[in-house]
């Protein structure tokens, strides 16, 4: 008769890992691309309000198209100086997905309403609440993120649109621009009430 133990260890040489973790990420993707709310309302709770509603969604819906496009053990660019080859890590959008799922469960016991339901500044407590314990003194990486909230924040911050709003000019960073354009001084951008 065959253990337990012998059952599931036969079963994981069976099929491989990076088929479940695959799946895994298709699963997460699907989830989070069928219910956009918690991520829209997440990032209305982190990101700047200065950015607007559109903009906001825009924002979210990068974020999902990264996390969508995201591949494990990809080839990166290696730094300036070095020959270090590097590969991204275990997809992170599965714990995101989870991480969503939490921030509602979470909303719905203390406020009993959906996350997406609440108003922003309690949005933005639930979120604070959460990352309670967590270390906050410098931006993660996007990938490196331990938390959904912290992850679409170090998205946004490392986009045009972040600097653009930083400057509150047009600069469009990574864009192409006539060298004849170089020289001109970027376009101020649209206040919230002229948008």
């Amino acid at each position: 008769m065959l253990s337990r133990r012998h059952f599931l260890a036969s079963l994981a040489a069976a099929v491989p890992l990076g088929a479940i973790v695959r799946r895994a990420h298709a699963a997460a993707v699907v989830h989070l691309e069928s219910d956009p709310a918690t991520l829209d309302a997440l990032a209305e709770a982190v990101l700047p309000s200065s950015l607007g509603r559109v903009a906001t969604r825009r924002a979210a819906e990068a974020f999902r198209a990264w996390g969508a496009g995201y591949r494990e053990n990809a080839e990166l660019v290696h730094g300036y100086g070095t020959s270090r080859l590097r590969n991204t890590g275990p997809t992170p959008v599965t714990r995101w997905a989870a991480q969503l799922d939490d921030l509602d469960a979470r909303a719905r016991t203390e406020h009993q309403r959906a996350f997406r339901e609440l108003a922003v500044v309690d949005r933005a407590n639930v979120v604070r609440a959460t990352l309670g314990g967590q270390r906050l003194d410098r931006m993660p990486s996007v990938a490196g993120a331990n938390h959904v909230a912290l992850a679409l924040i170090a998205h946004f911050y490392e986009s045009p649109a972040a600097l653009d709003l930083c400057y509150e000019a047009r600069i469009g960073r990574e864009t192409c621009r006539p060298l004849s354009a170089q020289a001109r001084k970027p376009l101020p951008l649209l206040r919230i009430s002229e948008k």
